[in-house]
């Protein structure tokens, strides 16, 4: 097994005899420097994990070490090594960036405990490096059109700022993705990204996840307890679906937006928070406002920087690239078998509507890599899964049975109107003049010849 090495920087033969011979007694490799020119070339050679640096190197200032360490191998850690005279020196290298400080003349236990940190210190920020990594991979907008190109544009220019971004697009589309691209891009990216989705939490329960409470502000509140507002303080709050807010928690949203403070629920005290909010909503907040139902003075507080994101079917050739991205995300992390789209299963997904844009495409592609036996999916496994909601591809001289046609049209078609009412099924089969048993069956099994009744389903 790889030993870590250590590096020892001292203007003084005997600390780095006595030091390096206590950590080689540990099974670490050491290195040793005597001054800072020295010390660097050992670092761009061997690359050790922590250094062990004295502050005072005669003529040489180990702070300056120091500050080329951490510029240079920000990995690194160091452990500085100071006299009783240069403790302020060594506090101070702390705040320059060094993990630790050791005392001489050493304590045993003080300089294997310190560096069993400093080891595990280094282990934590590699794994959240990598952990960031994944993340970021797995929240990429993945396109090579022209809608996409413009999309990363847009995104490109407002990232850098500051400024408040109000973000519109169907359900499925990605409205997250743009929002953490964002954070990614701005000044704020190694600061919390906190999102909350306004139409997932009840009307009575939103403050106090907004905002936090304090204890005994109502029954069950034991402790105090902190909002996403607070928690986002430094980074960016991405309120998702805001045009589900209600009109109270908007008007308080607004008075954060204006004076970046607030209290929390059964409080009386002013609790300040630097955020950047990006909200997002696939509801027309222009149409909202007209009807009273949202504030707009929030919409034109937030709409400092509108983006929209495209849905599916006005970017249909990113589709092939989409569909590989999924494939190779689903065996990494789901460990599925790979397999590949035949040619022309590739081109029908291409002209299919996509009412529930990319998510719907990427539970489709993890459905058909689960069910599919065979490692080329084709037509066939298409239409199985959707039914004959896809036209065949172009040049193709299949024609439908009329049957299949009209419950083709059926399915879609149901699946638009419940797309515009937001999933309702109450309000789609009040539009679609069906009751809601049928509409249920018809939503669970597909459309049967017993279904078809006189009002036109």
């Amino acid at each position: 097994m790889a030993r870590e090495t250590l590096l020892i920087v001292d203007d003084e033969p005997n600390i780095l005899k006595t030091l390096g011979d206590i950590l080689s007694d540990e099974g670490y490799r050491v290195q040793v420097a005597l001054s800072a020119g020295e010390g660097l070339r050992k670092l761009e050679e061997d690359a050790p994990e922590v250094v062990f640096l004295d502050v005072w190197l005669g003529s040489d200032d180990g702070l300056v070490l120091l500050n080329a360490i951490r510029e240079k191998f920000p990995r690194t850690q160091v452990i500085v090594m100071s006299g009783h005279g240069t403790i302020e020196t060594a506090v101070r290298a702390i705040k320059n960036g060094a993990f630790d400080y050791v005392e001489k003349p050493f304590s045993l236990d003080k300089v294997l405990i310190t560096v069993q940190n400093a080891l595990r210190q280094r282990s934590l920020e590699e794994e959240n490096q990598s952990l960031r990594r994944i993340v970021e991979r797995n929240y990429q907008i993945i396109g090579q059109s022209g809608v996409i190109r413009d999309l990363l544009g847009a995104i490109e220019k407002a990232g850098p700022t500051n400024g408040w971004v109000l973000i519109h697009g169907e359900n499925g589309t990605g409205k997250e993705l743009v929002a953490r691209e964002i954070h990614r891009l701005s000044p704020r990216n190694g600061q919390a990204f906190i999102d909350i989705n306004c139409a997932a939490i009840p009307d009575n329960l939103i403050e106090s996840e907004l905002f936090g409470y304090e204890k005994g502000a109502f029954t069950g509140a034991v402790t105090q307890k902190k909002g996403k507002f607070e928690a986002a303080s430094g980074g960016t709050l991405f309120l998702d679906e805001i045009g589900d807010m209600s009109l109270p928690v908007q008007a308080k949203v607004l008075r954060v937006l204006q004076e970046k403070k607030f209290q929390r629920v059964g409080g009386n005290r002013d609790v300040s928070v630097d955020v950047r909010v990006i909200a997002a909503s696939n509801k027309d907040l222009v149409d909202l406002i007209r009807k009273r139902e949202f504030r707009d003075d929030l919409f034109y507080r937030l709409n400092v920087i509108p983006i929209t994101v495209p849905p599916l079917r006005e970017r249909p050739e990113d589709i092939p690239l989409l569909l590989d991205h999924f494939i190779g995300e689903l065996v990494e992390h789901e460990g599925l078998k790979p397999k590949h789209f035949s040619e022309e299963a590739a081109d029908m997904l291409c002209q299919y509507s996509w009412p529930g844009n990319v998510r719907e495409l990427k539970n489709l592609v993890e459905r058909l890599l689960i069910m599919v036996p065979d490692p080329v999916i084709d037509v066939a496994a298409i239409r199985q899964m959707l039914g004959n909601t896809v036209s065949p591809p172009s040049g193709s001289e299949e024609v439908l049975p009329l049957r299949d046609a009209r419950e083709g049209f059926e399915r879609e078609y149901i699946q638009e109107v419940l797309r515009k009412c937001g999933g309702n099924v109450t309000r789609a089969s009040e539009i679609l003049r069906v009751d809601r048993t049928s509409l249920y069956r018809k939503m669970k099994s597909g459309t049967s010849d017993e279904a078809h009744t006189e009002d036109g389903l």
